[in-house]
């Protein structure tokens, strides 16, 4: 070396005179080894191309410390390239930031999040390469195109979080974003107002950082229907109406308001269900849903209880309960109307109609509990009134309501706690001989009194509980027959058992009657079920089958009631029927009224020509059992002989009389 600056020393740690000492220092021998050829290369490069040379690269300190130094340097012309002019300074500092900056530039590019920022008239300034990953477009695609029209597809949202971050500093939210394929994705968005910089002459900035929630918030939405919302029908749910009900009754307690509460439920919907599948229910809740939708106001409410049970609010905006009344009875007139036409279920027609219960309520006074008890009330009384139209509630409603809750819950107590019980009426022939016997149910209340079907029978048969009682009558029924089966003096009597419509035409009624033959024991040839004429007309398709099935295990059958109803003689020709029975209410009068003597002459003779056996119950007088007689009738039930008796009166009065 020629020259060195005595700034060399604080560079490096030599002093100036061991680079020009002679031998000295040369600082090509301080460069790090892997540095070295690049420098050389450099240099080399630029004295050929006769151009100066800026150079960094690091250096081995005296004290051991590497460095990095920045060199910019030539050959003079003159020189020829044998002698080099430059400079060098510590890098290091001035490195190392640069390289802080880099690291933290990338750290900005690696997140997962996009990070955006735009000055205040909206301009994108900064886009990351999540931004690119997330709405599309590029850095350079995407730098000087405003953020608001670029991604904002709700410009009032924008602009609510734009004068917040202004005011606030700061905004936090949820935006729907436009991506270039034009979808809407929902993100989750913080906005940070970034203060100017006078030294470095940066302007007010603000940082957008966006994450996106699209695939949450459609996770959201489908719990929330999977909560809130009827699989079926898409109609909101019970819990859905419960929480409308409740909102809607809070509403109407501060503006004292009325509104509305329909029940609906489908009549006779359970036959569609067992004669055709449960695939033609659906098809046909399906479509009644859409027809009730129809029937309602945008602001009321559809919802699905469950089964074929539909519920319909109408909100409270009416001054008075007359006002709420009026709006309630044009919609449950549409929904009766709306049942009028059949509906296609695939490659068929069905018609349904519909039993329709309203209350109105005002939040004052009503809770979500009453309203739907009177509503319910009120659906059961347009049942009873003839199904296909619509009542509203009121107290003496209300009040049988309760009572059949009650009595309903006491008949669920009364199985549990075999309350029930079986007394049987002898059957005897003109002999007056006991042939057999028809079990009655019964029923002894923890007080010791006894209630005859007549008082509980009906309200089985709305709550279903009838299905549960007439498997425990039927097992009892053929429990005590196979007791009769093993003594040799009874072992011939036959055992009617009175069996209900809604029992008979249960999937499960063949399967179940043979699990109860063989738990007990007892040979079905003397079991006898009586059918009601209301069975046989409803569904005799189904009935014939069920009754073939059992046929061929030996079981007969007879024919109750007969007479009272309505009933074709092609129906009877073709069902594997075994006796007819005549009805008491023929028999009351059958000495005194010419029509009910006719009757029970016919019913006589119908059984003769058809080969069934007759069999007259409520024989109370002699002058009626010979008036049977006269008639070629030969088989008695009544008081002239003897009441219902329990099981151990009925085998002593059997063995007397047999």
């Amino acid at each position: 070396m020629e020259y060195v600056s005595s700034g060399i020393e604080k560079l490096t740690g030599y002093p100036a005179a061991a680079f020009l000492a002679r031998p000295g220092i040369s600082f090509a021998a301080i460069i790090h080894p892997d540095d070295r050829n690049a420098v050389e290369r450099g240099v080399a490069m630029a004295v050929q191309q006769g151009r100066s040379f800026q150079l960094t690269y690091r250096i081995r300190c005296a004290n051991g410390e590497l460095k990095w130094v920045y060199e910019q340097g030539s050959s003079p012309p003159q020189a020829a390239g044998k002698i080099l002019e430059g400079i060098l300074f510590d890098y290091t500092q001035l490195r190392n930031a640069n390289m802080l900056v880099h690291e933290q530039a990338s750290y900005l590019q690696q997140a997962r999040d996009a990070i955006i920022a735009m000055d205040l008239n909206s301009r994108i300034i900064y886009w990351n390469n999540g931004a690119e990953r997330l709405y599309g477009w590029s850095a350079s695609e995407a730098r000087g195109r405003k953020f608001s029209e670029l991604l904002c597809e709700n410009m009032p949202a924008y602009q609510a979080a734009y004068e917040t971050t202004l005011a606030n500093g700061e905004w936090s939210g949820e935006l729907c974003h436009l991506r270039r394929d034009g979808v809407c994705i929902e993100t989750d968005t913080r906005w940070t107002l970034l203060a100017a910089d006078r030294e470095s002459g940066a302007l007010q900035k603000i940082l957008v950082i966006g994450t996106d929630i699209s695939e949450r918030k459609h996770n959201e939405a489908k719990i929330y229907r999977l909560a809130f919302f009827d699989a079926l029908t898409d109609l909101p749910n019970r819990a859905s109406l419960l929480d409308h009900l409740r909102r809607a009754l809070l509403g109407s307690a501060r503006t004292r308001k009325c509104g509305a509460l329909m029940f609906c439920d489908l009549d006779n919907f359970k036959y569609l269900n067992d004669s055709q599948g449960h695939a033609a229910g659906d098809l046909l809740l399906q479509a009644v849903a859409r027809r009730f939708e129809h029937c309602v106001r945008e602001a009321d409410m559809v919802a699905r209880l469950g089964g074929d049970e539909f519920v319909i609010l109408i909100q409270p905006v009416e001054d008075t309960r007359e006002g709420a009344a009026a709006q309630a009875e044009t919609v449950a007139a549409k929904v009766v109307a709306a049942m009028a036409a059949p509906f296609q279920l695939a490659e068929m027609m069905y018609s349904v109609s519909v039993s329709v219960g309203v209350t109105t309520m005002c939040g004052t006074v009503d809770t979500v509990e009453s309203t739907l008890r009177q509503a319910d009330a009120a659906m059961y009384q347009a049942k009873a009134c003839g199904r296909n139209t619509y009542r509203f509630h009121d107290p003496a409603v209300q009040a049988a309501w309760s009572a059949r809750a009650e009595l309903e819950a006491a008949m669920r107590r009364a199985l549990r706690e075999n309350e029930f019980v079986l007394h049987y009426q002898p059957q005897l022939d003109r002999s007056s001989r006991v042939i057999g016997a028809e079990a009655l149910l019964r029923w002894r209340l923890p007080d010791g009194r006894l209630l005859y079907p007549a008082e509980f029978i009906h309200a089985a048969e709305e709550s279903g509980l009838i299905i549960d009682i007439g498997r425990w009558v039927l097992r009892t029924a053929c429990a005590e027959l196979a007791r009769w089966q093993r003594w040799p003096d009874m072992a011939g009597l036959t055992l009617s058992v009175n069996v209900s419509a809604s029992q008979f035409i249960e999937p499960d009624f063949v399967p179940m009657l043979q699990g109860v033959f063989e738990e007990t024991g007892v040979q079905p040839s003397s079991l006898k079920l009586e059918l009601t004429e209301s069975l046989v007309v409803s569904d005799f398709t189904q009935t014939a089958r069920t009754m073939g099935m059992l046929k061929q295990r030996g079981i007969s059958f007879s024919l109750d009631d007969f007479g009272t109803g309505y009933s074709s003689l092609a129906y009877l020709r073709k069902l594997p029927l075994d006796q007819l029975k005549i009805d008491q209410s023929f028999m009351r009068d059958v000495l005194t009224d010419q029509n009910d003597a006719s009757i029970v002459r016919s019913i006589i003779a119908l059984g003769d020509s058809l080969g069934l056996q007759v069999i007259a119950e409520g024989v109370e007088t002699p002058g009626q059992r010979q008036f049977l007689s006269d008639a070629g009738c030969f088989i008695y039930q009544g008081f002239l002989y003897q009441h219902a008796l329990s099981a151990e009166n009925f085998t002593q009065y059997a063995r007397m009389v047999h």
